[in-house]
C-alpha cells in the first residue's frame, strides 16, 4: 500500500502591513510623477490643479463643501486675481538687480523699485546717469538700462503712463554751469531720460517730465550720502484716470463764470 505523501509546507507571505507598505509607496511615486508632469504646464493650469486638490480635501475658504467650481477654483487660487502688469514688474526687479550689480564698483546708490499710493516709482541715481552738474547721458550702462526698461514699458497695459521727476539736491549748479539753477537741471535731465524712452519705443502719449528741485528731498542735504541720494530722476508709473471730458470742461467754465460774477 502507498505511503500516503507529507504534505508540502507552503512558503511564509508577506505580512499584511508590508502589502500595504508597498502599495503606499506605488501611490507616492505616481503623485510624484503627476507633479513632475504638471511643471511643464502654465501658470494657469497648474493653479487650476491646485484649486481642484485643495477642494478635494475639503480646505477651500468658506467651508467644507467639495463640490469644485470655477469660481471657487479662483477663490482658493489668488494667482489668478494677479494684476496683468505684475510679470513685467518682476522683469524690471530683474533689470535692476543686474544693474545694481555692475554698479558696486562705483559703490554709489542704487536703483531701487518701490510702491507708491498710484502705482510704483523707479529711482535713478543721478551717478548712474550723469556727470556732476551736467543733463547729458554718456554712461553707455545706463542709456542700455534705458533702452531696456522703455521695452518694458512697452509691454506694461497702456493705462499705466509714466511722469518723469527729476530731482537735485540743495547745491546750485554754479556760476560756470549752463544751467540757471536747480530747477533748471532738475527739468532737463528729465527731459534727457524721457527722451531716451522715447528713442526707445515708448509712446509720447503715455509720458511727461517734471522738475522738482531740491524740494522733494529723500534724505537730509546735511551729510554727503544724503545729497547723492537726493539726485535722481524718477519714473513714476501709475494708472490713467478716466475722466469725462466734457464734464471737465463744464466744470471749467463753470468756475470761471462763477469768477466774473
Amino acid at each position: 500500500m502507498a505511503k500516503k505523501a507529507k504534505p508540502h509546507k507552503c512558503p511564509k507571505c508577506l505580512p499584511n502591513w508590508l502589502a500595504a507598505f508597498g502599495d503606499l509607496m506605488s501611490l507616492l511615486l505616481c503623485f510624484f510623477v503627476l507633479l513632475l508632469s504638471m511643471s511643464s504646464m502654465d501658470a494657469k493650469k497648474i493653479s487650476e490643479a491646485i484649486g481642484s486638490l485643495a477642494g478635494a480635501m475639503s480646505v477651500l475658504e468658506g467651508g467644507t463643501k467639495t463640490e469644485i467650481s470655477k469660481q471657487r477654483i479662483q477663490e482658493s487660487t489668488p494667482i489668478e486675481n494677479r494684476d496683468e502688469s505684475s510679470e513685467q514688474v518682476n522683469r524690471i526687479n530683474q533689470a535692476i538687480a543686474e544693474m545694481n550689480e555692475m554698479m558696486e564698483k562705483g559703490k554709489g546708490p542704487a536703483v531701487t523699485l518701490s510702491e507708491s499710493e498710484e502705482g510704483f516709482v523707479l529711482r535713478l541715481p543721478a551717478s548712474l546717469l550723469f556727470k556732476a552738474g551736467e543733463a547729458k547721458i554718456e554712461n553707455e550702462d545706463a542709456l542700455l538700462f534705458l533702452k531696456r526698461i522703455a521695452l518694458l514699458i512697452h509691454e506694461l497695459p497702456n493705462k499705466l503712463e509714466v511722469s518723469v521727476r527729476g530731482h537735485t539736491d540743495n547745491m546750485a549748479p554754479g556760476k560756470n554751469s549752463t544751467f540757471q539753477d536747480n530747477w533748471d537741471l532738475s527739468a532737463q535731465r528729465a527731459i534727457s531720460v524721457l527722451k531716451e524712452l522715447l528713442i526707445g519705443g515708448v509712446k509720447p502719449d503715455r509720458m511727461h517730465a517734471a522738475g522738482f528741485a531740491d524740494y522733494r528731498p529723500e534724505a537730509s542735504n546735511e551729510s554727503i550720502k544724503g545729497r547723492e541720494k537726493n539726485r535722481r530722476v524718477e519714473l513714476y508709473f501709475y494708472a490713467r484716470k478716466n475722466e469725462n471730458k466734457a464734464e471737465l470742461e463744464q466744470s471749467v467754465l463753470d468756475k470761471a463764470e462763477a469768477l466774473k460774477k
